[in-house]
C-alpha cells in the first residue's frame, strides 16, 4: 500500500462518494410515484420493476469485487458514480415498464459497483490511518441520503417536474464524483486474484451484515405497521419509528470512530448487538408510545456501527483477497434488504408482525453471540 493512502484527501475523496451514493440511492424514492404514474403500472407490476434494481446491483457487486482487486477501487468509483447520473434522469423519463425496468437495473448495477469501491477504497484509507475510519465514512452514507431525498421532495414540492427534478440530483451527485475522482487512490491493485467462494471467517462477517441490514429493511418497511397495528400512533405518523432510527443511526455513525477507538471492534460488536436487542424488547414489549419509539432510537444506536465494523473486519481479514470479502459481504447484506421484507412478510402473515419481529430479534443475537470470534482485539 503506497505510504500516501491515508490523506486528508484520500479521506475526503471517501467521504465524497459515500455522500454521492447515499444521495443519489434518496433522490430516486420521491420520483417512485411519478414513475409509477407515467408507466401505468399497479403495485404487484411496481413491485416486479423495483426488483430489477435489487438485481442490477447483486450482480454489479462480486465483478466489482474482483477488478477492485486487480486494477484498483478509483476506476470502478469513476464508472459507479457516472452510471448513476446518467441513469437517475432516466428513471424519471421512461414512459414504458420495459424501459423503466432497464433504467433500474442499469441504476442498481450502478450503485453496487460504486458501493462495492467505495468500501474497498475506505478500507484501504482506514489500514493505513491506523485508527478507526469507516463509521464516519459510512455517516456520509446516510448524510447523503437525507441531503438527496430532502432536495428532490423540495424540488417537487415546488412544482418542478421529475425530470428536471432529477437533472439537478444528477448535477449535485456528479458535482460530489468529480470532486472525489482527482482525490481516490490510483494504485490499490495487485496481483490478478483468482475467484474464490468466500472461507467460514467471511461468510461469518456477510451472514452478521446480512442480520443487520435485514433489521433496517424491516424497520423501513414494516415498522410503521407494527406501531399502526398496536394503535401506538396514527397511521399518518406511523412513519415516526423509521424517522427517529435513521437519526440514531446517523448520529451514532458520525460518533462511531470515537467510538471504535475507545472500545475496540469486539466490544462494539457486543455492546452494539446488546443496545439492539434492549431496543427491540421495548419496541415490543412497551404499550406506551413514547416507549416504543425510544425502542426505534436504541435499534438505530445499538446498530450504527456494526455493519461498519464488519466491513473493516472484513478488509483486514487475510484468508482471501479484501477486495472480494468486501464484495461478499457487500451482496449479501444487500441481499439481507432485498429478501428481508419479503421474508418478514411471510412470517407475520403465518403468525403475526410482533412474532415476526421477536424472531428477527433472535437472529440479531448472533451479532453479540459471536463478537469475540470475527474480532479478536
Amino acid at each position: 500500500m503506497p505510504p500516501s493512502a491515508d490523506t486528508p484527501a484520500t479521506r475526503l475523496a471517501t467521504r465524497l462518494a459515500f455522500f454521492a451514493a447515499g444521495f443519489a440511492m434518496s433522490c430516486w424514492a420521491p420520483l417512485v410515484p411519478f414513475a409509477k404514474a407515467r408507466t401505468g403500472v399497479d403495485e404487484a407490476e411496481l413491485g416486479l420493476l423495483l426488483l430489477c434494481l435489487g438485481i442490477g446491483s447483486l450482480v454489479a457487486m462480486p465483478v466489482t469485487g474482483w477488478i477492485s482487486a486487480r486494477t484498483g477501487s478509483r476506476p470502478m468509483i469513476l464508472l459507479g458514480g457516472a452510471g448513476m447520473v446518467l441513469c437517475l434522469p432516466l428513471l424519471a423519463a421512461s414512459g414504458e415498464a420495459w424501459l423503466l425496468a432497464l433504467a433500474l437495473l442499469l441504476f442498481g448495477a450502478s450503485l453496487g459497483t460504486l458501493d462495492v469501491a467505495m468500501n474497498v477504497h475506505a478500507v484501504a484509507v482506514e489500514r493505513a490511518s491506523d485508527r478507526p475510519l469507516m463509521s464516519g465514512f459510512h455517516a456520509l452514507f446516510s448524510v447523503g441520503g437525507f441531503a438527496g431525498a430532502g432536495l428532490m421532495t423540495l424540488l417537487l414540492w415546488q412544482g418542478l417536474s421529475p425530470f428536471a427534478a432529477s437533472l439537478v440530483g444528477s448535477a449535485v451527485a456528479l458535482a460530489a464524483v468529480l470532486a472525489a475522482g482527482p482525490r481516490l487512490l490510483r494504485a490499490q491493485g495487485g496481483e490478478p486474484p483468482k475467484l474464490a467462494v468466500p472461507r467460514a471467517a467471511v461468510l461469518l462477517l456477510a451472514g452478521l451484515a446480512a442480520v443487520t441490514f435485514l433489521v433496517e429493511g424491516a424497520l423501513l418497511d414494516w415498522g410503521a405497521l407494527l406501531l399502526v397495528g398496536r394503535a401506538l400512533v396514527e397511521p399518518a405518523q406511523g412513519g415516526l419509528g423509521y424517522m427517529l432510527f435513521s437519526v440514531a443511526m446517523t448520529v451514532g455513525r458520525l460518533t462511531g470512530d470515537r467510538i471504535v477507538m475507545a472500545l475496540g471492534d469486539r466490544r462494539v460488536l457486543f455492546y452494539g448487538g446488546l443496545l439492539t436487542l434492549a431496543g427491540f424488547a421495548l419496541l415490543l414489549l412497551s404499550d406506551w408510545r413514547p416507549g416504543a419509539l425510544a425502542g426505534f432510537v436504541l435499534i438505530g444506536c445499538g446498530a450504527s456501527n456494526i455493519v461498519p465494523v464488519l466491513f473493516s473486519l472484513a478488509g483486514r481479514q487475510t484468508v482471501m483477497p479484501p477486495a472480494l470479502a468486501i464484495a461478499a459481504v457487500t451482496t449479501t447484506g444487500y441481499a439481507g434488504i432485498l429478501a428481508g421484507p419479503a421474508l418478514m412478510g411471510f412470517v407475520s402473515h403465518a403468525t403475526s408482525l410482533p412474532l415476526a419481529f421477536w424472531m428477527l430479534a433472535l437472529l440479531m443475537a448472533l451479532v453479540p453471540a459471536t463478537a469475540r470470534i470475527v474480532a479478536r482485539n
